[in-house]
């Protein structure tokens, strides 16, 4: 007869299978991981992570949920540090890209092509919206404060696109080290100058 677990072990085993799951899904791919796969990693039996998710697909949501919420407590405490709008958008934008190449695994995982459904996971959905709420939320206090004009969300997906593929294409080798963050540098003030409110 299998034990009793408390909530305690439960989440503890789930916190250790995501962190499997998140390397392993990083180095392989999380179409090329098993169930399987995971369980041995973990030195248990094949069926043992079955009682806690439902499928791999369930264990990818559950790492993808655990990273947008560790970036968006990183973006959030950037924008909460002192300053003008203009000093914590720079905070925020330097927040993200710290975080991208200090968690690569993570981010990697976050933005991967192969996604189960979002709207399937509702605590998936909700981490996602709060990062994407964080960085609207510095356009929105740029935009209030005349230093740009536009639709905020639309110019936080501008800036959100930039970043993302400097990172990326960093990541891939397309830039050399340190590439990103020096093309950021320049393509963030180039598209801002875009946006400034008409004299």
């Amino acid at each position: 007869m299998p034990r009793i677990l408390s909530e305690s072990d439960v989440a503890d085993f789930r916190d250790r299978l995501c962190e499997v799951a998140e390397q392993l899904f990083a180095e392989k791919g999380p179409e090329a991981v098993t169930m399987r796969q995971l369980a041995s990693a973990l030195g248990v039996s094949p069926m043992t992570p079955y009682r806690y998710f439902k499928d791999k697909d369930d264990i990818l949501a559950a790492v993808r949920t655990a990273g947008f919420d560790r970036f968006a407590e990183a973006l959030e405490a950037a924008y909460a540090q002192p300053g003008d709008a203009r000093a914590r958008g720079a905070a925020v934008g330097e927040a993200y890209v710290t975080f991208a190449f200090e968690h690569p695994q993570t981010y990697k995982l976050m933005f991967d092509m192969y996604q189960p459904n979002e709207a399937d996971y509702p605590d998936l959905a909700r981490a996602a919206g709060r990062a994407r709420q964080t960085m609207s939320q510095y356009v929105r206090s740029l935009v209030e404060s005349g230093h740009l004009a536009g639709d905020p969300v639309r110019i936080g997906e501008m800036f959100w696109a930039s970043t993302h593929g400097c990172i990326v294409l960093e990541m891939v080798g397309k830039l050399p080290p340190g590439g990103a963050r020096k093309l950021i540098a320049e393509l963030i003030p180039a598209i801002s100058r875009g946006l400034r409110p008409a004299a």
